[in-house]
Parts: structure tokens; sequence; C-alpha cells
């Protein structure tokens, strides 16, 4: 793609930067939430999760002997560097939005005549779907216990090892792919590891929760804890 003069010098007027910034807002807010609902969900399922998370942000933020900080403290310590740090964290997230995936279902529409990469030849407006509610349950992309949840499959020696975007669809790939996505890892892992280290979380009633089909996948009834302080 070429670009000329005039691309590097347009301009936005006020209302279409304040329909930009809104729709960056709306577009993550219920994402992130639903996310965080799962996630919540998964380490109450899976508690030695939440304790390795706890473990790594203590590590981190040589917070072990300091059992007095407070939150505002603490999260004046979480800076980009120090999120960045946090790879079990990374991947216990990321193993969430696999099996649960804020948008479970997406579509596109063929804009014209057009073939796919599989050789698959589709007409201008045509509407194709995929799932990756579906995905990340698929034997053949994830492995035989791919309906496990399992944060270490993201890991190589420590190290938060990334899958290809067009495995993990959470945040669609290609030029479609979410501008939010970093954002919204940020804003996971801070809030995250704020929760793990000053609360212990217990599902009410044996966890049995179902989910709402709708455009996003939000825990039908939210999700009822216990909630202690650590």
């Amino acid at each position: 793609m070429q670009y000329n003069e005039a691309d590097y010098q347009k301009t936005y007027n006020e209302r279409e930067l304040r329909d930009f910034i809104v729709n960056f807002m709306v577009a993550g807010r219920d994402t992130t939430a639903i996310a965080l609902s799962w996630f919540i969900y998964c380490i109450c399922k899976h508690p030695h999760v939440a304790e390795k998370i706890r473990r790594e942000t203590a590590e981190l933020l040589s917070l072990e002997n300091d059992h007095n900080m407070e939150v505002k403290e603490m999260a004046n310590k979480l800076d980009y560097e120090c999120l960045a740090r946090m790879n079990y964290l990374h991947a216990a997230l990321s193993e969430t939005l696999r099996l649960y995936p804020p948008v479970p279902r997406d579509g596109k529409t063929v804009p014209k005549d057009d073939v796919l990469p599989d050789g698959t030849y589709v007409k201008r407006g045509a509407q194709i779907s995929y799932v990756p509610y579906s995905m990340g349950r698929m034997d053949f992309l994830w492995g035989p216990d791919a309906l496990e949840y399992k944060p270490e499959r993201w890991l190589k020696d420590g190290a938060f090892q990334p899958e290809s975007p067009f495995k993990l669809t959470a945040f669609q790939t290609g030029p479609r792919m979410c501008l939010g996505k970093d954002y919204a890892y940020v804003q996971m892992k801070m809030t995250a590891s704020l929760l793990l280290h000053f609360f212990r979380f217990d599902i009410v009633d044996n966890g049995d929760v179902k989910y709402r089909v709708m455009m996003i996948m939000p825990i039908a009834g939210g999700l009822n804890v216990h909630v202690s302080r650590r």
C-alpha cells in the first residue's frame, strides 16, 4: 500500500476525535470486565494458579515481608515495566481468553469477490463467521489437553510465549487486530495482581456457572464469590 502527502497531512475535527475515543472506551469496557470475571472463576477453580500469581507479584515488588502495604502504594509500584515482567499472570489471563473469550463468535462481510488462503472462493456480500469459543477447545489447535485450564502451556523457561493471533483470536488479527489489546492486558494485569495480593476468592454454590449467549459472553447472573482479606 502506498501513501501520498495528503495522507500524512490529514487531520480530524473534535467531533471525529471524540467519536474515536468513545468507541475505544466502550469497546473495551464490557469485554475487559467479562474477561476478568471469567479469570476470577478460573483461579477459584484452580487455587494453585492464584497462589502462583500472588507469589510472582510479591517477588517482583519485594512484598514478601511487607504485609501492611496499602493498595494505593502497591498500585504506584505496578508500572508498565513491572507488569511486563509478570509472565505467569499474562499466561493465566491468556489461558482464560482461550477458554472463555469475551466475544465468543464473530463475523465478517465480504466486500468483494475473493479467495481465502485455503482456496475457498467467497462472493461479495457473503457472511463469514468464526467462533473463538470453539477454536479454543479444539484438540488439533491446542493438543489433547485443550479443555484443561493450564497457564503453563504459554510459558517456556518461565517466559511468556505468545501464540499466533490466528490461533488465539480473542483480539482478532490482521487489519482488524484490536487496537486496545496491550491496553486491555495492562488493565487486567494491574487489577488481577492487586486483587489477588489483598484478597482470597471462593466460589459460592460449588461454582456451577453458565454463560449468556450474546454478542459478548457474560456469566449468567454474575459470579457469586466469597471475598476474604488475606
